[in-house]
């Protein structure tokens, strides 16, 4: 069994996520150098340190504006040293981003969203690839899916915000019948 650090560090909201102080500093700490990717690149600060970002809003400046899932299908298995994985943490965030660009939220895009993606995110990881997940919890890409969770950072913000939860995971080297759904 994994020994999980967990960290606990109170801090003001912020819509830029990585601009929240401890998750900044989480992510200047575990971000290697090799092929980073973010599917859901918005307007982060940590732009200049991925190798291919994404955002499906064409306002967001991106090497692509397109689906994350269809994004990640452009890499092939075992290509990718890092993924920073920060998608809209609501259905309520889903809607808004898609009223964004005109396109209609369908029950498919907010009932359970991230399986697919998740699945995309395992099947490019490298082994030993890092993947930092933002969201309100703390289960990550997962162990069912090839991960060790390393790391856990609760960032409450007071009031009645909701936390940010980071967690940071590692693909096993030796992973078997995985990507037997790919």
């Amino acid at each position: 069994m994994t020994n999980i650090q967990f960290h606990r560090e109170w801090a003001m909201p912020n819509s830029e996520t990585f601009r929240i102080q401890p998750i900044n500093s989480l992510l200047r700490r575990v971000m290697t150098k090799g092929v980073w990717v973010d599917p859901y690149v918005r307007n982060s600060c940590f732009k200049h340190r991925m190798t291919f970002t994404n955002d499906i809003n064409p306002e967001f400046e991106a090497d692509y504006n397109i689906e994350a899932s269809d994004f990640l299908k452009m890499f092939h298995d075992e290509s990718v040293d890092g993924v920073l994985f920060d998608p809209p943490y609501s259905s309520r965030q889903i809607k808004e981003c898609y009223d964004g660009i005109g396109r209609v939220v369908t029950q498919e895009d907010t009932q359970n969203p991230w399986s697919e993606i998740k699945k995309q995110i395992a099947r490019i990881c490298k082994p030993n690839a890092i993947v930092v997940r933002c969201g309100w919890n703390s289960m990550g890409i997962g162990k069912t899916l090839g991960f060790d969770m390393l790391e856990i950072l609760l960032v409450p913000h007071g009031g009645v915000r909701n936390d940010t939860i980071v967690t940071v995971e590692k693909k096993r080297a030796e992973i078997q019948g995985v990507f037997d759904f790919v």
